[in-house]
């Protein structure tokens, strides 16, 4: 077993069953406007790089005009729908209390305001030293940057600090900072694009972070 000091974990496809819920908002959003609609596995696809990416995606080169219409429709209607069937992922509260002398940090590209209002719903906010948003600094995973002042300011060792994500981005951020990655392969991204990353562990559910860190 690896010894570990900070566990940070990403949200969506990690801790949280939240995809039925963007599927619905995104398609809401395309409907209101008009626009043909997607299949779910496609707007999955288009989770990961913040909120602004997902709906870029969504609209599709013809309709990039209607952005702005399109980002104020799905905020609204994402802020009120958010929970309608989001969960959390198995083992959470287990893994989580297992952790509990552990320092853990949620890093997201989701907006920060959805992000507490999900884990204040979901019971887990208590769990975690710091919960960082797409808009709480300048930086986006997976951006170094973003990453390095929150190791320093925690006082944690890189090799004794873990990224555990179901995402390219959380790989690629634990990459790019120097510290170890865990890959989730039970979320949102392909088991086969995140394996090809190299990750310096992977698991099939949070459970097994029980037997691969102390």
């Amino acid at each position: 077993m690896k010894h570990i000091d900070l566990m940070i974990f990403d949200l969506d496809g990690t801790l949280v069953n939240s995809g039925g819920d963007i599927v619905a908002s995104v398609n809401y959003t395309l409907e209101t406007l008009a626009v043909p609609v997607k299949k779910p596995k496609e707007i999955l696809s288009f989770v990961g790089d913040g909120v602004n990416k997902m709906i870029e995606r969504a609209l599709g080169n013809e309709f990039q005009h209607l952005f702005d219409e399109a980002m104020d429709i799905f905020s609204d209607y994402y802020a009120r729908h958010m929970l309608d069937m989001t969960s959390l992922c198995d083992s959470v509260i287990e893994v989580l209390d297992h952790f509990r002398d552990k320092k853990k940090v949620i890093i997201t590209n989701k907006r920060r305001y959805f992000t507490l209002k999900m884990t204040d719903a979901l019971g887990i906010t208590k769990y975690f030293e710091e919960i960082i948003g797409a808009d709480s600094t300048a930086y986006k995973k997976p951006d170094p940057r973003l990453f390095i002042p929150l190791i320093e300011r925690v006082g944690a060792v890189y090799n004794d600090t873990v990224v555990i994500g179901d995402g390219v981005n959380d790989i690629m951020l634990a990459k790019n900072t120097g510290v170890l990655s865990c890959a989730l392969l039970n979320g949102l991204t392909h088991r086969d694009i995140l394996l090809a990353l190299d990750p310096d562990f992977a698991c099939e559910g949070l459970r097994e972070l029980l037997k691969i860190f102390d």
